[in-house]
């Protein structure tokens, strides 16, 4: 038999295993930590009985992945939960933008833009499924649906801060503004708006759910797949170098280009150790998670009942606090993300205890301590939050990288969406998922379609493993 090892157990690695093993291919995975999941664990961090998540937490694209919707995963444990609201984006006057996946309903709520709310999103979000077969992988492969990409690819090829103008309300544009902000880069460079509208289109054709008990209940349910079809898993092996790997007919990294540098020890072809070498990280994450008596106290009651809120105030205030960070200088009011998962899933809390979690935008290994300035952001919102409080849980920027590796300088979507990068990661070749070293691939969101928990960056680079091996 067929014998591959994948290096690394975030959704990537776990979906490339998945795929390799449902074709017939011995899988090991092998994680350096004593817990599964990467970017998808979760665990008590602030009291007893309180699920947080560690990283990711709300999954549009991850829902409406085209791998992992063929898997069936809800066979093996995973059920996905909805909040009344799926996202809001308050302003200092009380109000907010709301977007629920209805596009109707949320086309009502924004009043005099909703027309061209649903002329912008409306076609895109209904092809949501050809779309995404288009563009979850290497943009320069033909698409199949051509004139449904390009409806959707115009507007997303735009900066943000331009395809915003074409709302007249502030709670339109800040609220399209924060979901394109998810790409943690200048909202004025060019392909900004694709995250954007994506997540938008993600959001009116599945919502934005979490899965019950947390998002490891994602890694957990990839787990019992592979292993039902005959791959193992092993934790606690930390692997420092490709020859201390048993032999395998193929190996797959769900490492950063960093990481592949390390562990490669000098193989990579000149080429591609430049490449990889030259490959850009963006601004880090700084996170708090707050165990919380009664929720969170939001002046507006969407936000209330909304599983996320963007903290960001309006899109002016939040292209200027992108600007900074991707400068390195840490903003006063730094963009925050704010998820109530347990407003879909009561699962995660103890009685009137809610853990609440968040992070913010901040430059790459900042080294200090921005917990106020998180704390401050949202009660700014939300007076009365402090009081609250019964726990608290921080994660410094500079300390991602000990959770996970490929978190270089506190880059939870491994690498900077620049215009260069969005297009071609993590080097210029017909297939990015191949290292130059034979039988060697990588598959961690450094390579396309980036950053997010679909899995699919696993899936193309499984694929691309199968046609070294003749399987494919």
């Amino acid at each position: 038999m067929t014998d591959a090892i994948v290096v690394g157990s975030g959704p990537n690695g776990l979906a490339c295993a998945a795929a390799l093993a449902g074709a017939g291919v011995r899988v090991t995975v092998l994680e350096a930590h004593e817990q599964i999941g990467g970017g998808t664990r979760t665990s008590e961090l602030t009291l007893p009985g309180l699920l947080h998540d560690h990283c990711s937490a709300v999954h549009p694209m991850g829902y409406g992945s085209p791998y992992l919707r063929t898997l069936g995963l809800e066979q093996h444990g995973l059920r996905w939960c909805w909040a009344p609201v799926d996202l809001a984006h308050p302003l200092d006057d009380g109000s907010a933008g709301v977007m629920v996946r209805s596009i109707e309903a949320t086309a009502a709520g924004l009043g005099r833009d909703g027309r061209m709310w649903k002329g912008l999103f409306g076609a895109s979000a209904r092809a949501f499924d050809d779309i995404s077969e288009d563009t979850m992988g290497p943009l320069w492969r033909p698409p199949r649906h051509p004139l449904r990409l390009a409806r959707f690819g115009i507007p997303a090829a735009m900066p943000a801060t331009v395809l915003a103008r074409a709302f007249r309300t502030e709670q339109a544009r800040a609220l399209f503004g924060g979901v394109a902000a998810h790409s943690f880069s200048p909202l004025s460079w060019p392909m900004t708006s694709a995250i954007g509208v994506a997540m938008v289109c993600a959001g009116h054709a599945y919502g934005w759910p979490v899965p019950e008990g947390g998002s490891q209940a994602i890694a957990n349910a990839l787990a019992r797949l592979i292993t039902e079809h005959g791959g193992t898993i092993q934790t606690g092996v930390r692997v420092g170098s490709l020859s201390e790997l048993p032999r395998a007919d193929a190996v797959v990294l769900d490492l950063a280009p960093r990481g592949v540098l390390e562990i490669a020890e000098g193989r990579l072809p000149a080429r591609v150790e430049r490449a990889y070498r030259r490959y850009r990280y963006g601004p880090g994450a700084y996170k708090v998670d707050l165990a919380v008596q009664g929720g969170v106290p939001w002046r507006n009651e969407d936000c209330r009942r909304a599983g996320t809120v963007h903290v960001a105030g309006p899109l002016a205030e939040l292209a200027r606090t992108e600007r900074e960070n991707n400068r390195g200088r840490l903003p006063a009011r730094p963009m925050t993300l704010v998820g109530q998962q347990y407003l879909a899933d009561p699962t995660r809390s103890r009685d009137d205890v809610h853990p609440v979690w968040a992070y913010a935008h901040v430059p790459n290994g900042y080294a200090g301590d921005a917990t106020d300035l998180v704390i401050d952001g949202i009660e700014r919102f939300a007076p009365g939050l402090r009081e609250r409080i019964l726990a608290t849980s921080v994660r410094r920027t500079n300390e991602w990288e000990a959770y996970n590796a490929n978190f270089v300088g506190g880059d939870i979507i491994t690498g900077a969406n620049t215009p260069w990068q969005f297009i071609v990661r993590p080097r210029l070749a017909l297939d990015p998922y191949a290292t130059g070293i034979p039988g060697v691939f990588i598959c961690s969101a450094a390579t396309p379609p980036g950053g997010g928990v679909h899995g699919m960056g696993g899936y193309h680079a499984a694929q691309s493993a199968l046609r070294h091996l003749g399987a494919g």
